[in-house]
């Protein structure tokens, strides 16, 4: 008999059918979870970006004890915890772990691919932007990478200044900024790449413009020099 046919002892969670992610769980997996709850993240909360509900995830699941981590899944903008019933003071553990988690949600600090994920924005334009004081810091953060000793430092952001910037958008008016800075730029370089003129050389060629008989005055006279034989 499956979970859904056996009554189930009240645990103020109601079974009633396995969400879709669930449904591909061997069925021996299925039969044994008893204990499910949801919840829904808050668009206030991951600003429309399916990358910052990722993220608020794996800051919810890194709170949890390790056999409950893996029972925490996200579908769309659900989360679900599944557990079996004979995991009941663990399962409602999690549930208080994730409730006070999700309550907090909101004021979790924006990091670089969540930042870029809902501002539509490039790595290159985060950290030009950041360098020139448009984007402000909250911060930096440094984490460990999954399964090396290696550690990466990080700047973070206020999720109440990215949202304001999406609010305002910000972002096209930068990119014409940064669009002008470039082209006056390019007008700089090319004129500062002409080579200098001499002014000695203007003031000769000035002369050389206002006589312009100087070489028939300098030539005056050839005819009858080559008629003396001198060269001969």
């Amino acid at each position: 008999m499956s979970a859904i046919d056996t009554p189930v002892e009240p645990t103020g969670v109601d079974v009633l059918f396995y969400p879709p992610h669930l449904s591909c769980m061997p069925q021996t997996e299925k039969n044994d979870i008893e204990l499910l709850r949801t919840w829904t993240l808050p668009t206030a909360a991951t600003m429309g970006s399916a990358i910052r509900a990722k993220g608020i995830v794996q800051e919810i699941r890194a709170r949890l004890p390790s056999p409950s981590k893996k029972a925490l899944v996200l579908d769309g903008c659900e989360m679900t915890l599944a557990l079996p019933s004979s995991a009941k003071a663990a399962f409602h553990a999690a549930v208080a772990i994730v409730t006070r988690a999700l309550a907090e949600a909101e004021a979790l600090p924006v990091i670089p691919r969540e930042i870029q994920d809902i501002l539509s924005i490039t790595a290159t334009e985060r950290h030009r932007w950041l360098a020139d004081g448009r984007l402000s810091s909250a911060g930096t953060r440094t984490v460990r990478l999954a399964g090396r000793a290696r550690k990466i430092t990080f700047h973070v952001f206020d999720p109440k200044v990215v949202e304001d910037l999406l609010d305002r958008g910000v972002v096209d008016e930068w990119r014409v900024e940064d669009a002008e800075a470039k082209a006056e730029k390019r007008r700089w370089t090319a004129h500062q790449s002409k080579p200098a003129r001499d002014p000695k050389k203007r003031a000769g060629e000035s002369k050389k413009a206002a006589s312009p008989d100087e070489y028939d005055t300098d030539l005056r006279g050839w005819e009858e020099f080559i008629s003396d034989g001198i060269l001969r």
